[in-house]
């Protein structure tokens, strides 16, 4: 029951919403869209879940006092430990360590852990990690590190990592070459931490192939630049964002999902989001925009909008469909335009011809 319960529970992890990951060993976070598999979200041959040998009993009694160990999963949450605890069975692939109150990780906290596929450390009081604490982990794919102190991102991690969550401490910057090597990288969650546009130095991105990453809860005020262009989620919700410029958009034409709700937009360039041809969901409610933004109708693929909770006075009968017929391949099945000043009674029936029907569209001034 234990490794039952304890991945359970792992689904509270991230606090990303609306997009939350919604399972522990899906590291494509997308169980809607079924259009990458394991392989391919990677970029390498490396399955999103662990070896199935390495869920075989464990025969070992090791076991630190106060945790549970079952299955090569040991869970040590909720102890008020200090520090890494000793004893950890060198079989072990899933190490519970949250809600504690470890504040360093020291060169030999993992020694002797060659097997170690997840390593859960949220919500401890980590300040201090040592730039060789990671080295014995070389299997290491998945790192739950949010909810601390971190005021910068932790050195030399594991070259095997393909999920790193480390929102909510304290960073300001991201160097050059933080990430070099890390040539499986596939989700960066970094929301949450006190990151300005200055703070991303040119380069610091250079060599990964991320498919999802979201810096939510910042302090930024434009889209930053030079992220990596195998993106297919990007989400910089709760920012200060203002403008969208023609340029901002130009090396992300792999996204499929594109969140910039609750910033300060106003503005949107003409022509900027016709970079993302394969864009399926574009979210800018909670912004200031006086208009729909123009370019919608050309994106063939979309289908979700989220534009609720502006400025919005007047919606055109050509904003969301295309001119004519069989130009828009995909028909919407999401648009939000409640919670504007629009004269809903004006808009004129055929504004919505390319959506699969009238519930889809969600208007009127109601909030949620």
């Amino acid at each position: 029951m234990w490794p039952l319960w304890l991945l359970t529970s792992l689904l509270a992890l991230s606090q990303a919403l609306p997009f939350e990951q919604k399972g522990f060993w899906d590291f494509t976070l997308d169980d809607g869209l079924p259009m990458l598999n394991d392989e391919e979200a990677s970029g390498t041959d490396t399955s999103g879940d662990p070896d199935m040998d390495s869920l075989t009993p464990s025969f070992s009694n090791m076991c630190p006092f106060g945790c549970h160990c079952h299955l090569r999963v040991v869970q040590c949450s909720d102890l008020d430990l200090v520090t890494v605890p000793k004893e950890i069975s060198p079989d072990t692939t899933l190490l519970d360590l949250q809600n504690n109150g470890i504040t360093e990780l020291r060169r030999d906290d993992f020694k002797g852990m060659p097997h170690l596929y997840a390593l859960v450390l949220v919500n401890n009081k980590i300040s201090k990690i040592h730039e060789k604490a990671f080295s014995p982990l070389r299997k290491l794919q998945k790192l739950y590190i949010s909810k601390n102190h971190l005021v910068e991102i932790p050195p030399n991690l594991p070259s095997s990592l393909v999920e790193l969550r480390i929102h909510d401490n304290r960073i300001r910057k991201v160097p050059k070459g933080v990430f070099s090597g890390l040539r499986n990288m596939n989700c960066i969650e970094m929301g949450g931490n006190p990151l300005e546009n200055s703070g991303f130095e040119p380069g610091a991105f250079d060599g990964l192939k991320l498919n999802y990453l979201r810096i939510s809860e910042a302090k930024l005020t434009g889209i930053p630049k030079d992220l990596p262009e195998t993106l297919n989620e990007l989400h910089l919700d709760h920012n200060k964002i203002q403008a969208i410029e023609l340029e901002d958009l130009l090396r992300y034409s792999k996204l499929y999902r594109l969140g910039l709700g609750h910033n300060q937009i106003r503005m949107i360039e003409n022509g900027s989001l016709s970079f993302l041809p394969t864009l399926r969901e574009l979210h800018l409610d909670n912004n200031k925009l006086s208009k729909v933004p123009a370019g919608l109708p050309d994106l063939k693929l979309l289908q979700v909008v989220y534009l609720h909770s502006n400025n919005i006075t007047k919606v055109g009968v050509n904003d969301f469909c295309p001119m004519g017929f069989g130009v828009k391949r995909a028909y919407y099945n999401g648009i939000s335009l409640f919670n504007n000043p629009v004269p809903y009674w004006e808009v004129q029936p055929a504004t919505f011809r390319c959506v699969t029907d009238r519930l889809a569209i969600q208007f009127g001034n109601y909030k949620k």
